[in-house]
């Protein structure tokens, strides 16, 4: 379980709460609209009404206390520049700040963002990959070079071992599970044989994941 600190509650920020929380985190959520935060306090961990422009406010909070401050401020890029730039000062541990527009990246790095999200260029991106190849259920974007992908079991896997298959050496990816419905069973055991229609979650640099989701 980790801590997060969510500064705004726009649609971005509310759905970012609720699944932290789903995820057994303890999420407090801070914004100056009374109404929005009200809507949230059933949800989050704890609810704040406060204007995070304000230092003072911030530095109430314990930003150092938290696993990571996400800025979900929108509309006024300013405040979000503000934001993310008081959160590092007061020593906050990870800083993750939303950016509407691509030219927004730069600077938010600039003054201490310690990752940018751009949720329509993450989409777009995400997207583009998974739609790209064929037969990939899920592609989660690690780094600009690794991912992880689900994938049909190959048909010229079936039946066989890992260790035969020999995967890591042979196609430079870790399989890193199998896939049932919302269950994840992790594959650890080289003498598995692989099963007609099973999904596998795989990890790799990109192109040997590519590469492997078109053999599908």
């Amino acid at each position: 379980m980790k801590s997060f600190l969510v500064i705004g509650l726009g649609r971005f920020g509310n759905h970012l709460t609720a699944r932290l929380v789903e995820l057994g985190n303890e999420v407090m959520v801070v914004d100056q609209d009374e109404e929005r935060v009200s809507k949230m306090a059933s949800v989050a961990t704890a609810a704040c009404v406060g204007d995070c422009q304000d230092e003072q406010v911030l530095a109430s909070l314990g930003v150092r206390n938290f696993d990571v401050c996400f800025v979900c401020v929108r509309d006024d890029f300013q405040t979000s520049l503000e934001v993310t730039a008081t959160l590092k000062e007061l020593g906050a541990k990870c800083v993750v700040a939303r950016a509407d527009r691509e030219k927004q990246i730069k600077f938010l790095k600039k003054i201490g963002a310690d990752h940018v999200i751009h949720t329509e260029m993450d989409m777009a991106r995400r997207v583009a990959m998974r739609f790209s190849a064929r037969n990939a259920f899920e592609y989660i974007e690690l780094t600009p070079k690794y991912a992880i992908v689900e994938i049909e079991t190959p048909k010229e896997w079936e039946g066989r071992t890992v260790a035969e298959v020999d995967v890591r050496r042979r196609y430079n990816v870790n399989i890193l599970g199998l896939k049932t419905g919302d269950e994840i069973i992790p594959l650890l055991d080289p003498e598995y044989r692989f099963q007609e229609d099973a999904h596998l979650l795989i990890a790799g640099d990109k192109n040997s994941s590519l590469l492997l989701m078109n053999k599908v």
